[in-house]
């Protein structure tokens, strides 16, 4: 890992710190501490595991697209599965964008080009968001306020998905863009960008991939119900609750192009639990703060230990991982 990285992860590691005390300290910090000493810890496997399964299900997406727009060739198994989570330690960037390592990282093994397999990162992201709003539209009836936000982020995914399906449209964009002064290899690699993801985006292909991101982050939501037994929240509901809530701040987090969604998953996650559940303010904070480390941070962890275990296999390119860590 290249110093320019880890100073990267410390910085948001140390801002989700930073976060999680002033959402304490809102809250009441009193009130966070004794919901801490009162979690019932022996749900944290649960948790962990179904955070575990939300990462199995997302990795066989990733694998799926791999292999359907065939640059998988010489990629085993336990590299593709290295090549995933090591793209989770860049899921604290801005909408996790820095996940394009994982295309560095497949050049590295196969030599395939990296504008062909970045959109592979681009339809993962859009398929996640996909995926998340239906999570969340099951559970919109809980919070009628958030239907405005739904429906506009509605609208906006297929307005997009439309244009990039609209071959012609987007073949004169890219000539448009290539008459520009010094447009040069850069034109020739959108287009290159493009094929790959109007390929991957294809109807067919979108249905089955948010099928499998919708299971994946009905874990995740399944994992937040496990944190809110834990801390003696009960309710025939409660998991309809808990997909809403999970969902709907991750995808706040997501739109907000802000590192990790920083502040605004862990904002709107305390905020919807205490309008929802209902719960206080403070054991909503514990909540929140325990859902986030073991989703987020876990992830990056594993993301930290694969990336060295790819360097140790194939060799750092300090060079490449650099910029991918500062795009």
């Amino acid at each position: 890992m290249t110093p320019h990285l880890r100073r990267s992860i410390l910085i948001s590691l140390a801002l989700g710190l930073f976060i999680a005390i002033v959402l304490g300290l809102i809250s009441d910090i009193r009130e966070v501490a004794a919901s801490f000493g009162s979690f019932d810890w022996s749900v944290l496997p649960a948790v962990l595991g179904l955070t575990l399964f939300n990462y199995a299900l997302r990795w066989l997406k990733w694998d799926y697209y791999l292999r359907r727009m065939g640059m998988g060739n010489g990629v085993g198994t336990y590299d593709s599965v290295l090549l995933f989570t090591s793209g989770m330690v860049m899921a604290v960037t801005p909408a996790k964008v820095g996940e394009v390592l994982k295309s560095v990282l497949l050049k590295r093994i196969n030599g395939a080009s990296i504008s062909a397999s970045a959109p592979i990162v681009l339809a993962e992201r859009i398929t996640d968001g996909l995926a998340m709003l239906l999570l969340m539209g099951v559970g919109l009836t809980l919070y009628p306020p958030a239907r405005p936000a739904f429906v506009a982020l509605l609208v906006l995914t297929v307005a997009g998905l439309l244009l990039v399906q609209s071959q012609p449209l987007m073949q004169r964009v890219l000539a448009w863009l290539a008459r520009l002064p010094c447009a040069g290899k850069v034109a020739s690699r959108m287009t290159t960008a493009y094929e790959s993801s109007r390929r991957l985006l294809s109807w067919r292909l979108l249905f089955v991939s948010t099928v499998i991101s919708v299971v994946s982050w009905f874990g995740e939501c399944a994992a937040m119900y496990y944190v809110l037994v834990g801390l003696g929240v009960s309710g025939e509901d409660l998991l309809l609750k808990a997909t809403f809530v999970f969902a709907a701040s991750t995808l706040f987090g997501l739109v907000s192009f802000l590192p990790g969604g920083l502040g605004v998953s862990e904002a709107s996650s305390a905020g919807l639990l205490v309008l929802l559940v209902p719960m206080a303010a403070g054991p909503a904070t514990t909540a929140t703060i325990i859902i986030r480390f073991c989703t987020l941070w876990f992830g990056v962890s594993l993301g930290v230990v694969a990336l060295a275990l790819f360097s140790r296999r194939y060799g750092a390119s300090p060079v490449e991982t650099s910029s991918v860590a500062g795009s």
